[in-house]
């Protein structure tokens, strides 16, 4: 028992000794510290003073999905029944929650912004100053000398189309990644706020600006789709009715005008093409009324399931600008080197005395 008990105290005061013979050698090490958080911070800062700031574009809206559904629209298919249209539901809520983020992230709406012109420079494509932004055009001359030829506000050459499709498929890729975020202000909250962060004050400014009009005119014009093309059917049946009905009531007038003394025991000549075409008429013009009607009733429909979209704030000049601390980033880099000191101090300490041994 005593023997178990000595080999214990042996053993920690081994440990003991042994982990101040380390402490002894990393604290005589000290100068190798001094240098590495030397060099370390003024890496550090000097990288934090060479990254270009970034922009942030930032636009907050509230949407407001139209009324869709319920016992009126039940009513306005049924009057709509008559002449033959299903009504239906214009857009559901395909586009609710997450699926409205998505949109804002799709392949779709990405490139049609991109592609859209520069509000400050009609001249070039929004397309162009992202290229300009991640100095494209200078590993192109480099590298790829053929894709400098590419203009995307002319037609593509066939040979140059794969290239185009790639690059902006990359780009898609890059802007999702690195420079938009999307999602709701807070949790608690129905704002949308879309941010877009880039290096270039203008770029970020209007490929924010130009994404949103771009994908809350599609929510818009989706959402109403189904609805509008309900309406442009109904409009088209009735200006066709009411065109019949005119027809009929001239129909009657000429009749009467070209027998003006009809001989009294010809009166059918004129009384059964006159009477046929006022009945005509008369069927068309109750027609005509209940599509008026049900025309009517589906632009209200309309009006109730088209969404609202309101802008809450908006990007203006000059932009949240955020750029690196120069003195965080020092401290950061200079722990980092004092850490790695220490591991290559311990290494080489290990390395000599399994040496020895």
């Amino acid at each position: 028992m005593d023997r178990k008990n000595n080999e214990e105290v042996i053993s920690f005061r081994d440990l003991l000794l042994g982990f101040k013979g380390w402490m002894r050698y990393i604290l005589s090490k000290w100068y190798f510290f001094i240098i590495a958080v030397l060099i370390g911070g003024s890496i550090g800062y000097f990288y934090a003073k060479s990254q270009k700031p970034t922009y942030t574009a930032s636009t907050t809206f509230v949407l407001e999905s139209g009324e869709g559904g319920g016992n009126s629209g039940g009513q306005i298919a049924g009057l709509a029944a008559l002449a033959g249209v299903n009504l239906g539901s214009s857009g559901g809520d395909i586009f609710q929650g997450d699926n409205l983020f998505e949109l804002y992230k799709s392949r779709k709406m990405i490139e049609a912004t991109l592609l859209l012109p520069s509000p400050s420079d009609s001249s070039m494509l929004i397309w162009d100053r992202y290229l300009t932004m991640i100095d494209a055009r200078k590993r192109w001359k480099a590298q790829q000398p053929a894709l400098l030829e590419l203009d995307l506000k002319k037609t593509v050459p066939a040979q140059l189309i794969r290239s185009r499709d790639s690059l902006l498929q990359k780009a898609v890729l890059d802007i999702n990644k690195d420079y938009l975020a999307v999602g709701k202000l807070d949790k608690k909250s129905s704002l949308i706020k879309v941010d877009v962060n880039s290096t270039d004050e203008i770029f970020s400014k209007e490929f924010n600006e130009a994404l949103v009009a771009q994908v809350n005119d599609f929510y818009v014009k989706t959402k109403t789709k189904k609805s509008l093309d309900n309406i442009a059917i109904l409009q088209q049946k009735t200006d066709s009715v009411r065109s019949v009905m005119n027809g009929n009531i001239a129909t009657s007038a000429v009749t009467i005008d070209v027998t003006p003394n009809l001989n009294p025991t010809r009166q059918a000549q004129r009384l059964i093409p006159t009477q046929r075409s006022q009945f005509s008429a008369e069927t068309n013009k109750v027609i005509l009324g209940q599509m008026v009607q049900n025309l009517e009733l589906s632009k209200m429909a309309l009006m109730k399931e088209s969404p609202l979209i309101q802008k809450v704030d908006e990007p203006i000049f000059p932009l949240l600008v955020e750029r690196p601390s120069g003195l965080k980033t020092a401290i950061i880099f200079a722990f980092a080197a004092a850490f790695l000191t220490f591991v290559v101090l311990v290494i080489k300490r290990w390395y000599t005395e399994i040496l020895k041994n």
